[in-house]
């Protein structure tokens, strides 16, 4: 390709022969390769049998902005440069954003090797609806911000694509079934594309269970959105069934939790409807 264009490169996820025939000839031209794990991208090349011409740097997390400036200054001097992640699509939960930022506004050309991506195979394999969906990311770590999170997405209508550590994903299954409901259905897809591929669907508090025991390898995670149902629970019934179980001495906090996940409502709007907050 011509010089001064910054090319984002998807890579395969798992199976090196879904490499298209473009990103080898890319990674063959290119003046400079930004690579996110420069060891597993030579050893990408090398699978690929790809001879590099160019200079390959290391461009991650810790030295992406950076190295952000770097690249742009080799950009704006007339030299093409690839950006490619360990897997997927640069700027998606990856490297990438920053330079593409920078590069538009400085008046350079982007373009993209459309690739492999671990969020459009998951939805596509989930059997949950596809034609609306949102990418919502890693969620937060600490227990707290992730209910948060999770709770104000407790009624968004499309399907939602997470990325999720395999170590954190009983926790966040769990957080989803409370959040969402035990009910919703939903798809844990390990492994995509790789040898010990495996995709469980279910309702979240089903994969919650079984995500109890040991589970390794690189997840997403498809969950269904909010469907309100023809007969919905009438919030005010709900709000007085809290205050019966109030007057028989449970704890209001707990009443309102009781109430909204037998009841498979959110449970921010039975607390709003106790609390008389609009």
């Amino acid at each position: 390709m011509v010089g001064n264009v910054l090319i984002l490169a998807g890579a395969p996820i798992g199976q090196v022969g879904d490499a298209s025939p473009r990103l080898r000839e890319a990674l063959e031209t290119a003046g400079v390769i930004a690579a996110e794990d420069t060891r597993r991208f030579r050893r990408l090349a090398s699978e690929l049998g790809v001879t590099l011409t160019g200079r390959v740097v290391s461009y991650y997390d810790a030295n992406e902005a950076a190295r952000s400036k770097e690249l742009l200054d080799e950009l704006l001097q007339g030299v093409t440069v690839v950006v490619i992640t360990d897997a997927g699509m640069p700027g998606v939960s990856d490297p990438g954003y920053r330079l593409t930022r920078l590069a538009v506004e400085a008046g350079v050309r982007v373009t993209a090797l459309p690739g492999p991506s671990a969020v459009t195979t998951a939805l596509a394999i989930s059997g949950l609806p596809s034609d609306r969906f949102c990418f919502e990311g890693f969620p937060p770590r600490k227990q707290g911000e992730r209910a948060r999170r999770l709770e104000s997405l407790a009624r968004e209508e499309r399907t939602m694509v997470f990325f999720e550590a395999p170590h954190r994903l009983h926790a966040c299954l769990a957080a989803m079934a409370e959040a969402f409901g035990p009910d919703r259905p939903a798809a844990v897809c390990r492994e995509l594309t790789k040898t010990y591929e495996e995709v469980r669907r279910g309702p979240l508090a089903e994969l919650a269970d079984w995500a109890a025991g040991e589970v390794r390898g690189e997840i997403t995670l498809v969950v269904a959105g909010y469907a309100p149902e023809a007969t919905e629970p009438d919030i005010e019934d709900l709000a007085e069934e809290v205050a019966r179980r109030e007057d028989a001495g449970v704890p209001r906090k707990q009443a309102i939790a009781d109430v909204a996940k037998a009841a498979g409502v959110p449970k921010r709007d039975l607390y709003n409807r106790v609390h008389g907050i609009t």
